[in-house]
């Protein structure tokens, strides 16, 4: 959540026409068809990504703070709100692909008519709501992610394995040997007060708290270890997992992760990129918080703390002699794949820091009444937008929940 008293970039015009323009090129494979499907309750259609980030900034901004404006549909509000109740009553999300209408085509003439009028609102809005439109910024490139999350998801469910976008082939030797780099710990702070770039509400504020000494893997899990794990019977042991976790892969007849599939004795995995072999050495995704617990019994350590991988993070960044640059590719130098891969789940639930206050309004709905039953993922993945990532961020997902795309990174004590 954007900070009310947040200076505004002197680009923000640029940075959020640069980034409606990036939505619509994740949008420009598609066809109306492809935009409108749903594969499951937790994924939205491209086509809803589309007017939903529009919508927010129709709503929060145009409705309630350019004179004269007027909604340009005022059904759509209905239809392209997601969870806001301040906003009023909203179409189910679990049926979100029954929306057949508006088309894909009316939905982009929606997002440039808005784009249109914020443009030109923009130099005379007051600083208070500028930051609201920093905010929307942010908010459209989380949802860009998204984008590309739940279009796998969708094109997963295709048995013609559909390509979304070609990509070049990635190396498939195995890793180096897992390394492991020492904290002392002690009293440190992680969060942050804001300072001169953006945060979210639940990132703030920065706090103190004890850190005993640990060690942190160098890199993260990959899936040629993920098959052994596998092979060794990691799906079928009880004892390796929780027993939610547990009750999660009978139910379900869990046997792999997800997209993952065996024909004719040979694993492989669906992609943006359509299906592909197994690559041993890169990391595995789209794990789920079961999965990595179970998967750190069995190599005999555990995750990380949120405290532990964000404090990480700060030393690997400041060896580096480097700050994380928005403008920058999400990996920066010295961090190993701390951002850029996948996301990495940590042990600790998602709960408000000490302090932790919502913003007022109905955009304070954003962040803080999700904190019960999540655990926090740190990093940044493959999906995430460039500029996106921070050590202080603090992604957050149910834990039978691996669509997007989740990793493991091990910890162990000191």
């Amino acid at each position: 959540m954007a900070r009310a008293d947040e200076q505004p970039r002197p680009d923000l015009g640029k940075q959020y026409a640069a980034t409606r323009s990036l939505t619509l090129d994740l949008a420009a494979p598609l066809s109306d068809a492809d935009a409108t499907i749903q594969p499951h309750p937790d994924a939205s259609p491209a086509k809803w990504h589309l007017a939903h980030t529009t919508w927010f900034f129709e709503t929060f901004i145009l409705r309630d703070h350019v004179p004269g404006y007027s909604l340009y549909d005022e059904r759509w509000p209905y239809l392209f709100n997601s969870y806001y109740e301040g906003e009023g009553e909203r179409h189910m999300r679990a049926r979100r692909g029954m929306v057949s209408r508006p088309s894909l085509d009316e939905i982009r003439a929606y997002r440039a008519h808005v784009d249109t009028v914020l443009m030109d609102a923009l130099p005379q809005l007051p600083d208070e709501v500028q930051a609201l439109v920093t905010l929307g910024v942010h908010h459209e490139q989380q949802h860009q992610e998204l984008f590309l999350t739940d279009i796998l998801a969708t094109l997963a469910e295709n048995p013609l394995d559909p390509v979304y976008m070609d990509g070049p082939p990635l190396q498939q030797d195995n890793a180096a040997p897992m390394g492991w780099t020492r904290h002392e710990g002690g009293t440190v702070e992680i969060g942050t007060n804001g300072g001169d770039g953006f945060s979210f509400d639940c990132e703030r504020p920065r706090h103190q708290l004890i850190v005993p000494g640990f060690e942190l893997a160098d890199r993260l899990v990959t899936q040629g270890e993920w098959a052994d794990f596998m092979r060794d019977g990691g799906y079928s042991t009880p004892s390796l997992w929780l027993s939610d976790g547990w009750a999660w892969t009978c139910e379900n007849k869990i046997e792999s992760p997800l997209y993952w599939d065996c024909r004719d004795g040979e694993w492989s995995r669906f992609t943006l990129s359509g299906r592909r072999p197994i690559e041993p050495g890169l990391p595995v995704t789209h794990i789920n918080y079961f999965e990595a617990e179970a998967y750190a019994r069995w190599a005999g350590v555990r995750l990380p703390t949120e405290a532990e991988w964000e404090l990480a993070a700060a030393h690997a960044d400041a060896a580096a002699g480097n700050q994380l640059d928005r403008a920058a590719p999400v990996m920066p130098v010295g961090s190993d794949n701390l951002f850029g891969d996948c996301w990495q789940w940590t042990g600790s639930a998602y709960l408000p820091y000490p302090g932790f206050t919502p913003e007022e309004g109905t955009v304070g709905e954003y962040n803080g009444k999700f904190m019960c039953g999540q655990f926090v993922l740190k990093g940044a993945s493959c999906a995430t937008p460039r500029g996106h990532s921070r050590a202080t961020y603090r992604n957050f997902f149910y834990p039978a929940q691996r669509w997007q795309f989740t990793g493991v990174r091990l910890a162990r004590n000191a």
